[in-house]
């Protein structure tokens, strides 16, 4: 079997990236997650949590023995060090991992969906082509304040935390935007987009 065409999918926060990825997955990709991944090695017994808790003491991890992830956004907010110190933990383990179930991957195309790629030095040089979801800041705000409970402040402060929009475009090779909650019409693009990309492989097949 030739090796997979590997595509980079990327967005902020509430873009509707993984509803992208869903879709890509029914057209025949296979779906390597950095996020499930990052959640994984930070959960209780995970690769992560001994050295988080070696760089960043017992407090940062709960009674369950997973990453305290609110007590880190905090920390992260107020120690402009303490995101750098947490990814150099976390990334190397999730890079391992996820270029590890690509190599298993039976599959034409692989889709490494990875949040921080447009911040990352590493992850524009592993992919062929970058796919960027997009929308605006209000979209993103409105769509993760209605799904997690989590004020429009905080919020908010996530989002500037992450790459701005314009970084994001910067790699994008083409960009999916989606910035209403018209599924259909985010069909059409998808469809169109694989179809004019006959070098990944895939077959649109909408749910």
């Amino acid at each position: 079997m030739a090796a997979a065409f590997r595509l980079g999918l990327t967005g902020g926060i509430g873009s509707g990236k993984s509803t992208v990825a869903r879709g890509l997955v029914q057209a025949g990709a296979a779906l390597v997650d950095a996020d499930a991944i990052a959640r994984a090695v930070t959960a209780p017994g995970g690769a992560a949590i001994d050295p988080i808790a070696t760089q960043f003491g017992n407090a940062l991890i709960t009674p369950e023995g997973a990453l305290d992830r609110e007590a880190m956004r905090q920390l992260v907010f107020t120690d402009a060090s303490a995101r750098e110190r947490l990814e150099a933990i976390v990334h190397p383990l999730v890079s391992e991992q996820a270029l590890r179930q690509a190599e298993a991957a039976q599959a034409p195309c692989v889709v490494f969906d990875i949040p921080l790629l447009a911040e990352s030095r590493h992850w524009r040089q592993r992919v062929q082509r970058v796919w960027v979801v997009d929308c605006t800041v209000d979209t993103q705000v409105r769509r993760v304040v209605a799904r997690s409970g989590l004020s429009r402040e905080s919020v908010t402060q996530i989002v500037q935390a992450q790459a701005s929009r314009l970084a994001r475009l910067a790699c994008a090779d083409a960009v999916v935007w989606n910035n209403t909650d018209d599924l259909a019409a985010l069909h059409v693009q998808l469809a169109a987009l694989v179809g004019l990309n006959p070098g990944f492989g895939l077959s649109w097949r909408p749910a």
